[in-house]
């Protein structure tokens, strides 16, 4: 991550002003359009806006995080600092934090993310995708963070709640619907343990029957099943349970897909029950 090069922002007073303004506005991230509004406000020519915003970019004052949106730089004194949270939703709209980072946000898990994941119903063409640098596409490096992009379709990008960190707004899975991503995307966490491991550990702080809801709105039998197994198998109420069992599902389906898909046969449920024994190496 570049260093400003300087104690206060070059080129006169004006970089100073629009850092200023745009910081008193709440805006750690934000776009050319409101760079021109807080241009006006601190008397900055419109014309030489995009001059100023490239040197201050050069400058090492600003970050660029896509074509259009920048974010302000971390640990610059009396300037507000963007969350990762913040710059996810800059760089891709609409989006919601999901994955690890949203399980790490709701106390689920101690685990610390590597990295932010997102989800968006939108197809995203990463700068990866379109230059000779080779990298996985579901992946986008900028501010010195990396974010893993998942895409859902329409139906399935739900269960988003608004928070507020520090002076941003942002988009994150609920508690529910983070951890129903366990049970629907589970190679994402190592496999189906993590899911139960977490459903165990914070029975008592999750909304059963939300995650019961959010499993039978994901549109997926096999999710609605894996759930099901997990909330009879902790001692949910069967009311919560029934609708998930009622689920139609044709032939029987592993429990955990990262393992070996052998194993007893449970009926109730049509999931082959094969959480003893690890994926055999091919």
């Amino acid at each position: 991550m570049p260093e400003p090069a300087h104690v206060t922002p070059p080129y006169g007073g004006q970089g100073l002003a629009l850092l200023r303004t745009l910081a008193a506005r709440g805006s750690s991230t934000f776009t050319t359009e409101a760079a021109r509004d807080a241009a006006r406000e601190a008397g900055v020519s419109l014309s030489y806006l995009p001059v100023l915003l490239h040197r201050l970019e050069r400058s090492g004052w600003l970050q660029r995080i896509k074509q259009g949106t920048y974010a302000l730089t971390a640990g610059l004194a009396g300037f507000p600092e963007a969350h990762p949270f913040a710059v996810a939703m800059a760089l891709v709209d609409p989006c919601a934090i999901s994955g690890w980072s949203a399980l790490n946000h709701h106390r689920l898990t101690e685990q610390i993310p590597r990295g932010v994941t997102l989800t968006t119903p939108k197809r995203v063409v990463t700068p990866a995708m379109r230059g000779a640098v080779r990298a996985a596409p579901s992946t986008w490096d900028v501010t010195g963070q990396r974010f893993e992009i998942v895409v859902v379709v329409p139906p399935r990008f739900f269960g988003d709640e608004e928070i507020w960190l520090g002076d941003s707004r942002v988009r994150i899975f609920d508690r529910e619907r983070a951890l129903l991503d366990c049970f629907a995307l589970p190679r994402r966490f190592g496999g189906l343990a993590e899911g139960l491991g977490i459903l165990e550990e914070h029975l008592r702080g999750i909304d059963v029957g939300r995650l019961a809801a959010h499993a039978l709105r994901y549109g997926a039998d096999v999710v609605a099943k894996r759930v099901g197994f997990a909330l009879e198998r902790f001692g949910v109420a069967a009311d919560v349970i029934e609708p998930l069992r009622a689920v139609p599902m044709r032939g029987f389906r592993a429990l955990d897909p990262t393992r070996d898909p052998r194993g007893p046969r449970n009926r109730r449920w049509g999931l082959i029950e094969n959480l003893a024994s690890p994926r055999t190496k091919r």
